[in-house]
């Protein structure tokens, strides 16, 4: 019994180390935006993938044995994955951040950890266990305080400003809000292959994915720049104002956030319940705001460090709470 409930805890450990460095690194796609304000999104995001292609090429070409073993359908749910989980999303967010600031989108992504909780403890309860929804509930409480608290002081940042455009900000929180529904189907989905699947290695899959994103990524960047010639636009194509930087920062993105960042998250995803993972995410919120706010070049207001501080509660809190096995009917054949 001790060796087991040491074995859980190690388990448990190790998948949130893992958490974190993911967490550490998708923390760095939320600067990209603001570092390009002048490029469109939708070129943003089919570079960033673009870039993560290339990079799994090599990889995929020394673990072609492993990916030689995934079937047609695996190929299908990777590239549903990517599609969801890479190019809409990562769309979805660097619109909102180019139209609404870093802080916003990041707090609003935030809500990932509540959302992705709530919904992998009413699907996954038979497989997962059910935490208790009485004790989740600080922890959901806290955590949902804590993004409130940031929200706060950054309404009051926008409202300070010279001339505020209600409009941009408002559409970047509606971008915002389709980036965590797109991210809130994919670790779910992406959970559920792994945990079916835990003879395969984490890396694979991660790699299968940049690969399944490669075509997709190849044909939209090409796409945009037919489009940019026959429009006329005055973009410069095909690596903008800025190409040392862009060229950089998409491969940095695609190594670290994209290829690295997603091994770490499989490897959490296959040691966590996926209601606790979810929570995890918390971490890629907590690195993008310290990101942007460094890049600002301000201190946190007050309730911005008090909304971390709550955040932070809540994760320790929930990483406390016990699965509870649900008891199965069986029914005669």
């Amino acid at each position: 019994m001790t060796s087991h409930s040491a074995a859980e805890r190690r388990s448990l450990g190790l998948g949130t180390l893992f958490a974190l460095a993911a967490g550490l690194m998708w923390g760095l796609v939320f600067v990209a935006p603001l570092l390009l304000p002048d490029y469109p999104a939708l070129l943003l995001s089919f570079a960033r993938y673009l870039a993560f292609g290339l990079i799994a090429l090599p990889i995929a070409w020394l673990d072609r044995e492993r990916l030689r073993q995934l079937t047609r359908g695996d190929w299908l749910e990777a590239l549903k994955l990517s599609a969801i989980g890479n190019l809409l999303y990562y769309l979805c967010l660097a619109a909102a951040i180019q139209r609404a600031g870093g802080p916003l989108p990041t707090m609003i992504i935030g809500t990932l950890p509540v959302v992705i909780a709530i919904c992998s403890n009413l699907r996954d309860a038979q497989r997962d266990g059910r935490l208790p929804w009485r004790r989740l509930a600080p922890s959901l409480v806290l955590i949902a305080a804590g993004i409130a608290c940031v929200n706060q002081a950054e309404l009051a940042h926008f409202r300070a400003e010279p001339a505020p455009d209600l409009w941009r900000y408002a559409s970047g929180a509606l971008l915002a809000v389709c980036a965590v529904a797109c991210w809130t189907w994919y670790p779910i989905r992406n959970a559920d292959w792994l945990r079916a699947h835990a003879d395969r290695s984490p890396t694979t899959w991660a790699t299968a994915q940049g690969i399944a994103t490669l075509p997709a990524a190849l044909l939209g960047y090409l796409g945009f720049w037919g489009w940019a010639a026959l429009s006329g636009s005055s973009f410069a194509m095909p690596f903008g104002p800025t190409a040392g930087l862009f060229i950089g920062l998409m491969f940095a993105i695609g190594l670290f956030a994209s290829w690295l960042g997603t091994v770490c998250w499989n490897q959490a995803s296959q040691r966590l319940p996926t209601t606790l993972a979810g929570q995890l995410i918390v971490f890629e919120t907590l690195s993008a705001l310290a990101y942007a706010l460094l890049l600002r070049g301000t201190w946190p207001a007050p309730a911005t460090l008090a909304g971390v501080a709550l955040l932070v509660a809540g994760v320790m809190s929930a990483l406390r709470v016990r699965p509870e096995p649900v008891a199965i009917a069986h029914h005669s054949t």
